[in-house]
């Protein structure tokens, strides 16, 4: 969790069961104005009605592009594996987070870009060295002798993360431009907004963005 003004921001595992804990509590103890989420209103809703959504049409997908249709798709069932090792579901935070900002009458913001949007940026972005990367390395992630040490439950260390994050920077350029640096700033850009109009805000997000965020916002303020 990092505090900048009136901001908290808590960083978080989509499928840890430390998170939920820790943003009802968060939430609960200080009662914000606003509980701002790393959502959009399409995933809001699919979260609150479990996952259950209507399938896109063929149009659709060539609008979003078919990279970008399948890399979301592939993302997805990951989280669902991997969510399923620890008994929870991915999102599970978020819904928490909404839950307890209704119990608390807190303001709900969605401060993510539409997923439409991202998985649109992300078709045109990835090239096919990426491309070619991913596949390589998901074939070989069974055989790796070298094994990430961390506990589904909880949030990775931040050591870790920005490890994890300089490799995906390195390795998968685009990706990370598309997914992690130009959401960041999307994301920073409407938590400044509300930090200007509320006196105390948490953000729920993902914890691979909690520093990037606070660095935007601070150029944000610099440059007003």
């Amino acid at each position: 969790m990092k505090i900048y003004q009136n901001l908290t921001i808590i960083g978080t595992s989509h499928i840890a069961k430390q998170s939920i804990k820790e943003v009802k509590d968060t939430i609960s103890l200080q009662t914000p104005e606003v509980v701002a989420l790393e959502l959009d209103k399409s995933r809001l809703l699919a979260l609150i009605h479990d996952g259950k959504t209507r399938n896109l049409t063929i149009k659709e997908i060539f609008q979003i592009g078919i990279k970008g249709f399948v890399f979301g798709i592939i993302g997805k069932w990951v989280e669902h594996k991997v969510g399923k090792l620890v008994g929870t579901k991915p999102g599970d935070e978020m819904k928490q987070a909404v839950k307890t900002a209704k119990k608390f009458e807190c303001k709900i913001a969605l401060i993510d870009q539409r997923i439409e949007v991202t998985l649109k940026k992300l078709s045109k972005a990835i090239t096919w060295k990426e491309k070619f990367r991913f596949l390589a390395d998901l074939i070989k992630a069974p055989f790796q002798k070298k094994k990430i040490p961390f506990d589904l439950n909880k949030v990775p260390s931040e050591k870790l993360i920005k490890d994890l994050l300089n490799q995906t920077k390195e390795r998968y350029p685009n990706v990370y431009k598309v997914l992690v640096a130009d959401r960041n700033k999307y994301m920073a850009k409407r938590l400044y907004r509300l930090m200007q109009e509320y006196n105390s805000i948490i953000a729920v997000v993902g914890a691979g963005h909690t520093d990037e965020i606070i660095q935007e916002i601070k150029c944000l303020q610099k440059k007003s």
